[in-house]
């Protein structure tokens, strides 16, 4: 007697719903995620408005290198002298700004660091130059 012939049950992962699976995973991950946004340097800056005289013996300049060499009034100071030399200058003047100014070449972390040794020893009057 014959016996019939049973047929294989082939089994398979239906794929043709995979690309709409894919994107729908991809737009329910792009709605749910948030991109981190860099801050950048916090600082106040003053409204706009006309120029103010100031007496020159309210200023330090603080100048700063392509090679990362700082100049606080013509004078180097390694970056860890900055703000005991600046807490120095404000205990003797309360009314000195710090005027910050690179070369084209200075390097943006050198820059910062200058930065935050000044906010370190409390300056509140920074004033940024090209």
């Amino acid at each position: 007697m014959f016996t019939e012939k049973k047929k294989k049950r082939v089994t398979e992962i239906p794929s043709s719903s995979m690309a709409d699976i894919a994107f729908l995973l991809l737009v329910f991950f792009l709605m749910v995620s948030t991109i981190d946004q860099d801050k950048g340097v916090q600082m106040l800056l003053p409204p706009m408005g006309g120029e103010l005289e100031i007496n020159k013996k309210n200023i330090t300049i603080v100048q700063i290198n392509s090679e990362g060499i700082v100049l606080f009034n013509d004078e180097i100071v390694p970056l860890k002298q900055i703000n005991v030399r600046t807490k120095n200058m404000i205990t003797k003047n309360p009314k000195m700004i710090f005027s910050v100014q690179t070369d084209a070449k200075t390097k943006y972390q050198d820059y910062l660091s200058v930065i935050d040794q000044l906010k370190i020893a409390d300056a509140k009057k920074i004033s940024i130059a090209g």
